[in-house]
């Protein structure tokens, strides 16, 4: 399999981590992309120039990060990453996955705004992200995750790694010290360290 991938990206870093969890990651080749090019062969694997892509042995290309994690569950002999369809387990993993992914959405558009000229409007979508960044963290910290056995905290694990990445200087743990002590737990797992971006 070949996966479309920058090294600063928090969702190709989910799907790196979730591959190393499933004991896969020997058989993802990882192909250097800058998506805000739109580089023919990203185009080729997918039409809307995103990264992280996935492209199987057969040709097909697999996109966007939830449902690569979600088919990368399918692979291998480790434990699953998402509960059974159907069980209440199942349901909380998605939720908080998908909290995770928002947080990360919201981080990624604000680094972005970032680096233009600042005027009213641009200020106020910053400030948008931030705020919508510190209420996911708020509901995270209430109910923080347990080790890293589910796509959703690995999910929430890249988040608060992207955090650290690209906002360092904004100390979230001070907040948070329950997903605080949580984070400083499972960062030193294989799956984190050996995807932790710079």
């Amino acid at each position: 399999m070949k996966l479309h991938y920058a090294p600063a990206s928090p969702f190709v870093r989910k799907v790196l981590a979730c591959a190393i969890l499933r004991g896969i990651d020997g058989q993802i080749e990882t192909v250097a992309t800058d998506p805000h090019v739109s580089p023919a062969h990203l185009l080729q694997d997918n039409p809307l120039s995103k990264i992280p892509a996935l492209v199987l042995e057969d040709g097909r290309a697999v996109y966007d990060s939830p449902v690569i994690c979600e088919y990368l569950d399918t692979l291998g002999e480790a434990a699953p990453l998402f509960p059974p369809t159907g069980s209440p387990a199942r349901l909380t993993v998605q939720i908080r996955h998908a909290l995770a992914d928002g947080i990360m959405d919201a981080a990624v558009a604000r680094r972005g705004q970032s680096a233009h000229p600042q005027d009213e409007a641009r200020a106020a979508f910053i400030a948008r992200q931030k705020a919508a960044v510190e209420r996911g963290l708020a509901v995270l910290e209430a109910s923080p995750p347990a080790g890293l056995g589910d796509v959703g905290s690995v999910a929430v694990a890249c988040a608060l790694g992207y955090l650290d990445f690209r906002f360092g200087h904004e100390p979230w743990r001070e907040a948070h010290p329950k997903l605080a002590a949580w984070y400083a737990e499972v960062s030193a797992h294989p799956a984190m360290a050996r995807t932790a971006p710079g």
